[in-house]
């Protein structure tokens, strides 16, 4: 397993995490390769549907990055995520996917270090659990 390179589709929020992820790359900060990095208006956007698709479609791990609690463009957008986060935990066990697949974390415009670093992580997390083998 250790030559396994997981892939991973990150959802970024337009106005904050986005951002953060430019702000990696202009300060040349080590972020993984294997992220795909998809712009969503908002974090509260992603739905468990758009979840499950993306895992179907091939994707090992998906990470959702969002405004802080308190920060969102439209207000509650984030809460929304939290929200639907908590109920796909549940459908992925229902699926028999690690839960640990799924990823919500919070990135502001300035946070290009944070950006990096939790993207490295969960490529770690999901590298430690293998391949997505869909039943």
């Amino acid at each position: 397993m250790s030559s396994f390179e997981p892939r991973i589709v990150a959802f970024l929020c337009n106005w904050c995490s986005f951002e953060g992820a430019d702000r990696a790359g202009e300060a040349k900060l080590a972020s993984p390769a294997n992220v795909l990095p998809v712009r969503v208006m908002c974090s509260g956007r992603v739905d468990h549907e758009l979840v499950l698709e993306t895992l179907a479609a091939g994707a090992d791990g998906v990470l959702v990055l969002g405004c802080h609690p308190g920060d969102c463009h439209y207000k509650t957008g984030n809460t929304k995520a939290l929200r639907r986060h908590a109920f796909m935990s549940a459908v992925l066990n229902a699926f028999g996917i690690e839960e640990q697949r799924v990823r919500l974390d919070w990135v502001s415009a300035s946070e290009g270090q944070r950006f990096a670093a939790v993207t490295a992580e969960h490529v770690e997390t999901v590298r430690a659990l293998g391949p997505l083998r869909w039943s």
